[in-house]
This record gives structure tokens, C-alpha cells and sequence, in this order.
């Protein structure tokens, strides 16, 4: 995993293994407030962490990871909310239409010879 600092040159913890994570441990895993956490939650529909008992929120590892991709973006390279919002929304088609199927004429014409499509 690449080393990311929290602008202060201080490297972020490494991220434990386990599967949920509570807002203050986002927020010390992440450099960030948990305020800050609940703003950018309204900001970027990529972030939707898990709400239990009591509006409790629970992040997973994909969670802070985009948190600190979030941070990234807006603390070191100087993205505004909507252009680091674009850039996110725009990585995220690009992931999406990489796993897309082939066009139907290809499926098909795969589908008789193999059966997979």
C-alpha cells in the first residue's frame, strides 16, 4: 500500500484489518474530523457508509479508502469539492465501462461458439 501523508509530512496509519469502522476511527485513520466526514458523506454519493442502532455510521475498508482518496484530492492537490466530485464520478464510469460486456453482436457470436455469454 503507498504511504500517504496528512499534509503535514506525517505518513497515516496503516488501515487494520477488520470490517467495520466507526466514524472516530475513520476520522484518525484519515486525518480528517468526523464533521468533515459527515459533510463530505452529502457531497460524494460514493461515500455511503453502513447506518445502524441510533444512526450509527460504519465505514468499511472501501469507505476509507475513498476517504483518503477524497483527502487526497482536496487537501494535496488542491481540487475543489466539485471538481474532486467529477474526478471521482468520472473514475468510477471509467471502472464501470471497463467491466462492461462486449456489444451484443460480439456476445452473441461468443455465446455460439462457447455458451459463456
Amino acid at each position: 500500500m503507498l504511504d500517504q501523508s496528512n499534509g503535514n509530512g506525517a505518513v497515516l496509519p496503516e488501515i487494520p484489518a477488520k470490517k467495520y469502522f466507526a466514524i472516530g476511527e475513520v476520522s484518525e485513520l484519515c486525518g480528517v474530523k468526523p464533521h468533515v466526514l459527515r459533510y463530505w458523506e452529502q457531497e460524494f454519493d460514493q461515500l455511503k457508509p453502513v447506518k445502524r442502532r441510533g444512526n450509527r455510521r460504519y465505514y468499511q475498508r472501501e469507505d476509507v479508502l475513498l476517504v483518503r482518496q477524497i483527502r487526497g484530492l482536496l487537501y494535496e492537490q488542491g481540487y475543489t469539492i466539485g471538481g474532486a466530485r467529477l474526478l471521482l464520478s468520472t473514475e468510477a464510469y471509467a471502472k464501470r465501462s471497463s467491466r462492461r460486456p462486449k456489444s451484443s453482436k460480439t456476445c452473441w457470436t461468443n455465446w455460439k461458439k462457447s455458451s459463456n455469454c
